[in-house]
């Protein structure tokens, strides 16, 4: 298989994002010279070549894909996504079009009505937070596949992270490194993300024989206010956790200072894994061990898919689930 951007990323240590800007030569990223010699030897061990013109041509006569957002600023998810779209479709000398809606009603559909007069080759539409979308009536009359969400119905294709399992592998290492006493600071109540997230952790703690106690999960908020709480209000059971999976890598921003103000060390004493592979997580003290959220590909097989059912191949999926990769650094 072709070597993907989250192979480098992982290969090199950092996030996705780092590894676009350096193969992008940005000029404005803050990024230090070790960092870029890292990812540049990385892609170069790997094999991996970022595509800057079109090497393919397009299985239909359209030439652009239109790609519509809630949100792209809040976080670096979307944009991970449009990057890997975008560079699938430069494959095929196809471009991409890019429209953010923020809740915005009449924005949407003004959006989708100028989309559709443009003859786009279809839509990709993309949530910062995976969830169920109800998409407008506009869309089903355009070959369209959802990134990060999907309809009710499942009447469009659709293609997500794999939150449950990537809880379980999280879990698991730190089963692995021999803790038996698993605290989880868990997202925001009502999200997806939060209720898989959580039956992955309970899916290995099963498979393991341990038990689940709920003294040891706290319902956070992805802020690191949120970790440092959790894990002040764990660690003074009788009976505190080994070890700490924290459901994003902001909250195990917060993990990490409750710990060493206990005068805990990370890993000899409490073990740590985080989840989203966060810029910040590199930088962290030790290095937090994380999972890779694949946005990136994510939105690299939606374009892929995009241009399949314009060539005239069927889809046969109603959801693709992506593997959250394990980026093992110094926290476990």
């Amino acid at each position: 298989m072709k070597p993907t951007m989250m192979d480098v990323a992982a290969r090199a240590g950092v996030s996705q994002a780092t590894v676009s800007l350096v193969l992008n030569s940005s000029a404005r990223a803050r990024l230090s010279a070790s960092t870029r010699k890292k990812v540049r030897e990385a892609a170069e061990e790997l094999g991996y070549r970022l595509v800057r013109r079109t090497t393919k041509r397009s299985p239909a006569e359209s030439k652009t894909i239109g790609f519509v957002v809630d949100e792209l600023t809040t976080d670096p998810w979307m944009p991970m996504a449009f990057e890997g779209a975008r560079e699938k479709a430069l494959e095929h000398g196809v471009t991409m079009t890019l429209a953010v809606l923020r809740g915005d009603d009449d924005l949407e559909r003004q959006a989708l009505e100028q989309l559709g007069r443009q003859s786009v080759l279809g839509l990709i539409l993309g949530t910062m937070l995976t969830r169920r979308l109800d998409p407008p009536p506009l869309v089903f009359d355009l070959p369209a596949v959802l990134v990060n969400c999907y309809d009710p119905g499942r009447k469009l294709p659709s293609i997500l992270p794999g939150e449950l399992v990537g809880g379980r592998t999280a879990t698991q290492r730190l089963i692995d490194a021999g803790r038996r006493r698993i605290g989880l600071i868990n997202g925001q109540d009502g999200l997806d993300a939060t209720r898989d997230r959580l039956r992955g952790y309970r899916q290995a703690l099963a498979s393991n024989d341990l038990p689940f106690d709920p003294a040891l999960v706290f319902p956070g908020n992805w802020e690191p206010s949120a970790g440092y709480e959790g894990t002040r209000q764990m660690m003074a059971l009788a009976d505190p956790p080994d070890a700490f999976f924290c459901a994003n890598d902001m909250m195990a921003v917060g993990c990490y200072d409750a710990l060493k103000e206990m005068g805990k060390r990370i890993p000899e004493d409490v073990s740590v894994v985080g989840f989203d592979n966060r810029e910040i997580a590199q930088f962290m003290r030790p290095p937090l061990t994380t999972l890779i959220l694949p946005h990136y590909e994510m939105g690299a097989m939606a374009a892929e898919m995009l241009l399949d059912m314009a060539g005239g191949l069927q889809n046969g999926h109603d959801q693709i689930k992506v593997e959250c990769t394990l980026l093992d650094r110094e926290s476990v």
